[in-house]
């Protein structure tokens, strides 16, 4: 990951832009890629935004459109000084202790609505009292 985010960063200082590169305007450059990911999918069917992604033209334009989110989360992380393996990696360990398999296998919802059958909810848990 520190190598494809220094070809990035080296992409953005060739041109000179940094100076654009506030915590702010690259949120807001990475809400507006996903919006224009989202594009792609309004008012699809399910079915139909899977064949598209057998179309090579369009696959390539979903590709194109999740790289530069992924471009601008890299230059966000890099900004923000976050080192972004290790925040996933964290990231994950947190969400293995809030979903447990056990628990989670199979259902959609929030960890703030599981329950555990041992009454322990280990702090992220509401148990049968409907405490936290």
């Amino acid at each position: 990951m520190k190598d494809l985010t220094q070809r990035i960063i080296d992409f953005r200082d060739k041109r000179e832009w940094k100076k654009y590169h506030t915590p702010k305007n690259l949120a807001i450059s990475l809400v507006i890629e996903v919006g224009e990911l989202l594009e792609h999918f309004q008012w699809k069917s399910d079915e139909e935004i899977l064949k598209d992604t057998k179309v090579p033209e369009k696959r390539e334009q979903l590709a194109d459109e999740l790289a530069d989110v992924a471009i601008y989360t890299f230059l966000l992380a890099n900004e923000l000084d976050v080192d972004l393996e290790e925040a996933i990696l964290r990231k994950l360990e947190k969400n293995e202790r809030k979903y447990p398999v056990e628990l989670v296998r199979g259902k959609y919802k929030k960890y703030t609505e599981l329950v555990k059958d041992d009454g322990d909810s280990g702090g992220y848990f509401k148990t049968s009292s409907g405490r936290n």
